[in-house]
């Protein structure tokens, strides 16, 4: 019963970060690398290149701490949703978007901080020679995170957490409630038979990429708060402030700054998400005639 959701959850997200990775190295490389000095021309190129001088376990690297974060967000994400799906019965898009929105709230608690740490490390040392850098190396995340908690206490912990909050409640309610509608276009007319695995990969991945857009926006403000005071003093006064400043100053197209590879990546990561969960729960509950763990798609009519 209960427990299987969160199982599911895990499995599914081991899986959607030994996908995605790769693609998280690559951005970083992308967005860090020196305008003067270009070692990759572009996404694939990079793709390559470390392939060639560093053996694919090059585009591996760092990966522990998100497979850890990820693995455990994911029980969390998957066991919250189908343990309130059941509460609330299944059949109705609704419930989807309310069960994913409750998971979406109650993940935020492990996922704010998570994403706080990994925002600081990757922005270390950014502009700064390798020998004169002035912050002192940090191991881990959450390493990270004490440091945080020395320098500025449990607020300084909880830095975008509302933020976090608001973008993720509507953006797994969006996440949930697409897989749903998808998969309930994509059953098969007879309601006993599984939907077959492409279209289960095509729904997940189409989940991934309409949860993202939802509230992108939001994410490019959560990044520059919890950015914000890397170099010693803020430069926003809130939340509301840096949203104006950010449109004043670059207009409307700052609010889909790295949108693309977040989209590129957001498909195959959700994809192999959805997907090992679902075959999972297909295997432990072979009784259920229907294999999503949302909305029972033989409710409705055909």
């Amino acid at each position: 019963g209960m427990a299987l959701d969160f199982v599911a959850g895990c499995l599914g997200g081991a899986a959607g970060v030994l996908v995605g990775h790769p693609f998280d190295t690559v951005k970083v490389r992308l967005q860090t690398q020196s305008a003067t000095h270009r070692l990759y021309r572009g996404t694939f190129h990079c793709f390559t290149q470390i392939i060639r001088k560093e053996s694919t376990f090059g585009l591996y690297k760092g990966m522990t701490s998100p497979l850890i974060g990820l693995t455990f967000i994911n029980a969390i994400v998957f066991g919250v949703q189908g343990n309130v799906m059941r509460a609330l019965g299944e059949g109705s898009v609704l419930n989807s978007f309310l069960a994913g929105g409750a998971a979406g709230a109650v993940q935020t608690v492990v996922c704010s901080p998570m994403e706080l740490a990994k925002t600081r490390m990757q922005l270390m040392g950014m502009g700064q020679k390798a020998k004169k850098r002035k912050e002192k190396e940090v191991k881990n995340s959450l390493d990270c995170l004490l440091k945080i908690y020395r320098k500025e206490g449990l607020r300084g912990c909880c830095r975008g957490m509302y933020l976090t909050l608001w973008r993720e409640t509507p953006a797994f309610g969006v996440y949930f409630a697409t897989y749903d509608v998808i998969c309930q276009m994509l059953a098969p007319a007879d309601p006993n038979e599984h939907i077959g695995m492409l279209p289960l990969m095509f729904a997940g991945g189409m989940s991934g990429i309409a949860s993202w857009i939802s509230t992108y926006p939001i994410d490019v403000i959560k990044s520059r708060i919890q950015a914000d005071g890397v170099g010693g003093k803020n430069a926003y006064k809130g939340t509301i402030d840096c949203f104006i400043r950010s449109y004043q100053s670059e207009g409307w197209t700052v609010y889909t700054r790295g949108l693309n590879s977040t989209l590129i990546r957001a498909f195959p990561v959700n994809a192999a998400t959805f997907t090992v969960v679902t075959l999972f729960l297909r295997k432990m509950r072979p009784s259920e005639p229907v294999d999503t763990t949302l909305s029972k798609p033989h409710l409705y009519e055909k």
